[in-house]
């Protein structure tokens, strides 16, 4: 059962790898999934109706012509590095469902600070134990623990706890 309060964080993989979506109901793990195609994340959406969706994936490219948008250099410089994404005539973008685009590196950032020498692994895992979720398996995968950092950054949202940096919600400051 879903609440208003029920969010839901993806983590974009390839045809091989697959999706991974993390369900939240407040500080809930409802659900946690691996390896989804796109059509599976969608029947999740239409099942689930959650509040809102996160996803760890560009919304839209980068102006004609670039091959970076405005608010990941903002993102590079003022949180953490980033990805660049290029411009529509390298790649065919369509949204499914209603979205905020996020990063989980700049989500585990704001909340547990840069990483320093850890590695991303105990990074994560250290900042994802400091979540006090209930709900969330003894062992996940790195693309788990972003698929959950998209979630708790999409519930932050709906509480008007995030900021936008261009397309890109991040959350405001620390959990």
């Amino acid at each position: 059962m879903t609440t208003d309060h029920t969010v839901m964080g993806v983590d974009v993989g390839g045809r091989r790898k697959g999706f991974d979506v993390a369900l939240l109901d407040d500080r809930d793990m409802a659900a946690l999934i691996r390896g989804q195609d796109r059509e599976a994340v969608v029947e999740l959406v239409s099942i689930h109706q959650p509040a809102l969706v996160a996803v760890d994936s560009p919304r839209s490219c980068a102006p004609e012509g670039h091959s970076t948008r405005e608010c990941e250099r903002e993102l590079n410089t003022s949180i953490c590095g980033i990805r660049w994404t290029p411009d529509t005539k390298r790649v065919d973008a369509a949204a499914y469902f209603p979205v905020i685009e996020v990063f989980p590196t700049a989500s585990w950032t704001r909340w547990h600070g840069p990483r320093g020498p850890l590695t991303r692994a105990a990074w994560t895992r250290d900042g994802l134990a400091r979540l006090r979720l209930t709900g969330v398996p003894e062992r996940t995968n790195q693309d788990q623990r972003d698929a959950i950092a998209a979630a708790m950054t999409a519930q932050q949202h709906t509480r008007g706890l995030t900021q936008e940096i261009g397309e890109i919600v991040v959350p405001a400051g620390r959990w």
